[in-house]
Formats: structure tokens, C-alpha cells, sequence
């Protein structure tokens, strides 16, 4: 018999990771990632890896033949500095760069449906962000454009659930009126199977809508209606802002704000479906909001998870990010035009004792290793090795070792080594100043008023300077272009009119 061709399912965790795991089994074989090991089954091979870790990606999915990412970043340490575009950006751009190397021959990417026209909130333009992201390293990507899917165990669903169970009345601001199209969730995983492996499909983007066109005031109706043969009392009003929504949806749903506030951002637009000819075969008979709904609501039911883990879902909090003691800081800073990550790293480590004089020296010795040390102080406070044959001049990488100020690694808490990274966007246009897994050894209550606000105050003050370049650099350039176009187009005088002759 003919061997299944193997799919690689990154985030296969949640929600609908585990319902494409149920879909694509009896067809393909299953390498599906998750930052703890599980028990394997006969289809389904577990691989533990962690998507911050390129190294881990590549080892991940080194024999795939298809990826399907359904990745959204969670918080990965007990202080992280990151904003969440940030962290999908690198999440995405570790698994792009790992699919080309293993040679894959298609990437699904579950994204969010994008508004006709309009400023793009921060979650969408994430969202479309990833889609670019996960295309810049050359394999084919189709991307699959949703709202909100309604199914057992997704966070939207189980935010607008807890609003309606537990408020019999809602004053809402008035772009809950916004149109969009749920979708559920069988619908969306049968949409991934019928893309899986479609040349013709291909570096398209595809918007997946379910039949029903409803606003989300209109949706909490119909929940209500449906589960509790209740009404709800939904009054919009005008001056509600999104800060004060994000507020009482926290309160009420106990959500982070990290995960409402790009939600209730996106709700100002209209966000409905184009039909597309790839998927009519699927969305033909696709599932009426309200039966998606009961089955939702039953299987969430079947779950029978007990409360601490729906709270710990909503709260995007996992076991990584309350291990005591670590830290994430990424910082997107802009790459000057002409150069690359490897000279922003050099140009750090020559910049900050700039910064910090009298008080920081930095050392950097003949194969780019880093030390940091106080001034007249004897021992160093962070030493940094080079990782040779981990990097690149559009990623160099450096290991935490050593130093005063950085505690040992842990080999119970199963996280890859201490490291800081520069590394390029795609577009070149930035570079991402990483570091991740960080462990300090000042006591946690010291160091978050203390070392976490300066390295903070360090990274502004770089982002600064390196924008200061950029726009010098930018002006010399304009200069320069004039200068050739006068010489090429040189202004001719024009004569004066007592000189025109008759």
C-alpha cells in the first residue's frame, strides 16, 4: 500500500487543531506539535517543540509533506514584554522558514476574514501580517479567512457565551451592529481537507463564511434565544468606548485583556465573506447558525473541563507562562535601508555603552562574543556566545551563558536555552530584538522594578537612535536621487517675454 503523505498540524492543541486531527487521520498520517508530549495513536504522532525555537521547529517538521498553522500566540513566560503581533510574526516566520528547509509542499494558514475598505484593527492587520509572513521564505500558502467559528472550546465563542449566560441586560457600543458571517466549526475543518494538497488553490486567500448574515448584537440574541428561550435586553449606545468595552468584557467573562481588546477592535467593521468558486463544493451546505450553535453548546458540554482549565484558556495563560522565573522581550525596532540584522546587533553592542556611560562596558571579542559588565566592576553581568551555525546575517543568535545577572537553565522546566536574537522581517523593513526564556536571578519582585523597566527603557532609546539613521540615510538618499535627476534633466532657463521676437 501507498504510504499517507504526512501533515504537520501546528497548533494542534486547540480548539479546531484537535476537530482537523479528527477530520484528516483517515487520509493522512498526523505529526501534531504541542509544548508538552502526548500519547501517540496509530495516525496521530505527538511531537513536543516549541514554535519560538526555530532549531525546535526545523527537528519538528523535518519529513512533512503538507502544514496546517493554526497558531495565535499565548503568553510564553510569567513577564512578557511582546506585543501579540510581534510574537506571531516570529511564531510565523520560524515555521516558514523550517517548512521551506524540510521541503513542504503547501502551508494551510486559518486566519481572520478582512473588512472591504477601512483601517485594519491590530488583530486583522496580524492576521494578514502572518499570511505575508508565512509566504516570504517560497512555499505555496493558502490562506483560509474566518470570522468568528463556532465551535466547542474557541475562545470568541466562550467569551459570547459568557456574556449572554450571565447578563440579562448589555449596553453595547454601536459597531455591535457590524454584519459578519459565523462559521462552524465542521464547516471550517472540512474546508481545510478540501484545500489540503489543491494546486489550484495555491497562494490564494479564501474567505470562509457561514450562511447566516448577522450583526453581534443579533448573534447574542439568537444564543440566548436558543439555549435559554430568554431574551436579552442589548442596548447600543454611542459613547461607549473600546476601552470601556474591553473593561466590563473582562469583568464579566474573566477573558485577558490581551485577548478581548484585538476583538473588540475588529468588531467595527463588516466582515462578510466574498464567495469563492474553490470552496462552493463545501459552503453549499453549510451549517445555519443557530444548529452550529446546539452542537457547539453540546459538545462544549461533553468536554466536562473543569473550571480552573476554562479559565486558564480565557486568561491565555498555559503552563509556560506560570513557571516562575522567565522572561520574554521582543522589540520591533526599523532596520536602516543598506544594512542587516547582524550589523543592528554590532551597532548595539557599540551604542549602549553610549547610553550608559560610566556605568556599562561592553566587550565584544574576535568570534562576536558579548560581555557586559559594570564599569570597574570585576565581573561580568550578562555574557552572550555566538551561536556560529545558527546564524545568519539576517538572524544572528546569541546564548545567554553567563553572567551575574543571568540564573542557570533548568532542565525540569523543559525550555530551550536563554537567548537573544536579531532578526530581519521579511519585508526588511524592521528587525525584531528577542530575547526569550530569559531566567534573572534578582529576586522577581526586584527585578520588575528595576532590570525589566530599564532593558525597556534601553530598547526605546535603541529604537530611537536606529530611526535617527534611517531618516538621515533616507535624506542622503533623496539628495542623492535629485542630484542625478538635475544632471540627467538639468532646468532650462526659460526667455523672458521682451526677448521673444515677433
Amino acid at each position: 500500500m501507498k504510504a499517507k503523505p504526512t501533515v504537520v498540524i501546528a497548533g494542534a492543541n486547540g480548539f479546531v487543531g484537535q476537530a482537523v486531527i479528527e477530520e484528516l487521520e483517515k487520509d493522512y498520517r498526523i505529526i501534531a506539535l504541542s509544548r508538552s508530549d502526548k500519547p501517540n495513536t496509530e495516525n496521530v504522532e505527538w511531537r513536543a517543540c516549541d514554535l519560538f525555537s526555530m532549531l525546535q521547529s526545523e527537528q519538528a517538521i523535518h519529513d512533512a509533506d503538507y502544514a496546517v498553522y493554526l497558531v495565535h500566540s499565548m503568553l510564553p513566560a510569567k513577564l512578557t514584554q511582546a506585543r501579540f503581533e510581534d510574537m506571531d510574526l516570529i511564531l510565523a516566520d520560524n515555521f516558514a522558514r523550517a517548512a521551506a528547509k524540510a521541503g513542504v509542499k503547501q502551508i494551510i494558514y486559518l486566519g481572520g476574514l478582512m473588512p472591504h475598505g477601512g483601517e485594519l484593527s491590530r488583530h486583522l492587520a496580524s492576521r494578514l501580517e502572518v499570511e505575508q509572513v508565512l509566504e516570504a521564505r517560497g512555499v505555496p500558502v493558502t490562506s483560509l479567512r474566518a470570522g468568528l467559528i463556532i465551535g466547542a472550546g474557541g475562545s470568541s465563542f466562550r467569551i459570547m457565551l459568557r456574556l449572554v449566560q450571565r447578563l440579562p441586560a448589555m449596553l453595547c457600543p454601536k459597531w455591535t451592529k457590524s454584519r459578519t458571517q459565523p462559521i462552524a466549526l465542521q464547516d471550517v475543518v472540512r474546508a481545510i481537507h478540501h484545500v489540503l494538497g489543491n494546486e489550484t488553490c495555491h497562494g490564494k486567500a479564501l474567505d470562509l463564511g457561514g450562511p447566516d448574515q448577522m450583526s453581534y448584537i443579533e448573534m447574542m440574541q439568537t444564543t440566548a434565544q436558543t439555549l435559554f428561550n430568554k431574551p436579552r435586553f442589548i442596548q447600543t449606545v454611542p459613547i461607549l468606548s473600546a476601552g470601556l468595552s474591553v473593561a466590563w468584557v473582562r469583568m464579566v467573562t474573566g477573558a485577558h485583556r490581551e485577548l478581548i481588546k484585538p476583538l473588540v477592535q475588529s468588531l467595527k467593521h463588516e466582515m462578510l465573506a466574498t464567495p469563492c468558486e474553490e470552496l462552493a463544493p463545501v459552503l453549499k451546505n453549510a451549517t445555519p447558525f443557530r444548529e452550529a450553535l446546539i452542537r457547539a453548546v453540546e459538545a462544549e458540554a461533553a468536554l466536562q473541563e473543569p473550571k480552573a482549565v476554562k479559565k486558564a484558556h480565557l486568561s491565555r495563560s498555559d503552563y509556560w507562562s506560570r513557571a516562575p522565573g522567565y522572561v520574554v522581550s521582543i522589540q520591533r525596532l526599523p532596520l536602516p535601508p543598506g544594512h542587516d540584522a547582524r550589523w543592528v546587533a554590532r551597532e548595539y553592542a557599540e551604542w549602549l555603552p553610549t547610553l550608559l556611560r560610566f556605568i556599562l562596558t561592553v566587550r565584544v571579542d574576535e568570534n562576536r562574543n558579548v560581555t557586559f559588565k559594570l564599569f570597574g566592576w570585576s565581573d561580568d553581568l550578562l555574557e552572550l556566545t555566538y551561536a556560529e551555525e545558527r546564524s545568519s546575517p539576517d538572524r544572528p543568535l546569541y546564548y545567554i551563558t553567563g553572567g551575574c545577572l543571568a540564573g542557570p537553565d533548568v532542565p525540569e522546566d523543559h525550555r530551550t536555552p536563554a537567548r537573544l536574537e536579531f532578526r530581519e522581517t521579511p519585508d526588511r523593513l524592521h528587525v525584531m530584538a528577542s530575547i526569550f526564556n530569559y531566567r534573572p536571578t534578582l529576586p522577581w519582585a526586584i527585578y520588575r522594578f528595576t532590570q525589566a523597566p530599564i532593558h525597556l527603557f534601553v530598547m526605546f532609546s535603541f529604537r530611537q537612535h536606529l530611526r535617527r539613521i534611517t531618516e538621515q540615510l533616507d535624506a542622503r538618499e533623496g539628495k542623492r536621487r535629485a542630484a542625478l535627476s538635475e544632471e540627467k534633466f538639468p532646468k532650462k532657463g526659460l526667455p523672458s517675454l521682451g526677448s521673444r521676437s515677433n
